[in-house]
């Protein structure tokens, strides 16, 4: 039976972004090898629940790698996480199925598929088959062309059908446990996205825990005419108003603010989860 999502009981979960890539398109957060490894404890040690390991950029243009080269890139990460923060489950950010194979069996817990099984045909079987979670995410498109004049009717509506469609499939393939995410910044305008937000009600009434991936995009940064290393505060704006609206993972880039964040919407709501008294 696969293992279930561990969450914290009492409060959304943190999920720390490690790229272990040259491109990522937040250059902040570009490490490799023994760097990566020390920037997942760094984050770890500020309260990331999960660390969310990718060895691609999915960012529009990025330049697109193999799984062997992929491989390659997170394998030490991998291991040395396992070392130094082993009790911090780790989530691998793939869309190819040989290397969501590779990572499971070197040790990683969770997979984090940007076309939620739809790049890579091996991928649903595969994940089944080692019985981990899975997180699957709304694309339009693909890498290369989703930000080529992404159209929708109704975008929430439109993601919400998707996402329903492929969580029949991939239960139907017998994946049990399963978290949804819009995709933001993934075959989306600007419009899009910000509509996105507003209807996530609609997609927490899927079932499936709820991932929100805002952190630092250019939703933030060209909305507000700024760069991405200037968007810590556009991003916690966003991330309050997604934990508003039944987000259960914020997937972030800067750990202690987002913590931060959910500490004070649990405040907000009546639901302390730190025992303190005023």
């Amino acid at each position: 039976m696969a293992s279930p999502f561990p969450f914290p009981s009492d409060r959304p979960t943190v999920m720390g972004i490690l790229n272990a890539t040259p491109d990522s398109f937040h250059a902040d957060s570009r490490v490799q090898g023994a760097a990566a490894v020390q920037a997942g404890v760094d984050m770890v040690e500020a309260g990331a629940d999960v660390l969310d390991l990718g060895g691609q950029s999915s960012r529009p243009g990025a330049h697109r790698i193999g799984a062997d080269a992929e491989w390659d890139r997170i394998a030490p990460v991998i291991e040395g996480l396992l070392v130094q923060v082993p009790h911090t489950p780790i989530s691998i950010d793939t869309f190819h199925a040989s290397v969501a194979r590779r990572a499971i069996e070197a040790g990683a817990h969770w997979i984090n598929d940007i076309s939620a099984g739809t790049l890579d045909p091996n991928m649903v079987g595969t994940v089944a088959e080692v019985g981990v979670p899975y997180i699957a995410m709304h694309m339009q498109g693909t890498p290369d062309t989703m930000q080529v004049r992404p159209q929708y009717s109704d975008v929430v509506a439109e993601v919400r059908d998707h996402l329903s469609a492929r969580l029949g499939e991939l239960r139907a393939a017998g994946i049990q446990h399963i978290a949804l995410d819009p995709g933001f910044g993934f075959g989306k305008t600007l419009a899009h996205n910000y509509a996105m937000l507003s209807g996530l009600p609609e997609l927490k009434a899927l079932g499936c825990p709820l991932l929100v991936g805002v952190s630092r995009k250019s939703m933030i940064h060209k909305a507000l005419d700024i760069t991405p290393s200037d968007a810590l505060n556009g991003t916690t704006a966003l991330h309050a108003w997604a934990l508003d609206r039944g987000a259960d993972i914020l997937r972030v880039h800067d750990v202690r603010e987002a913590l931060e964040c959910v500490r004070l919407h649990q405040y907000l709501h009546g639901r302390k989860s730190d025992g303190r008294d005023d």
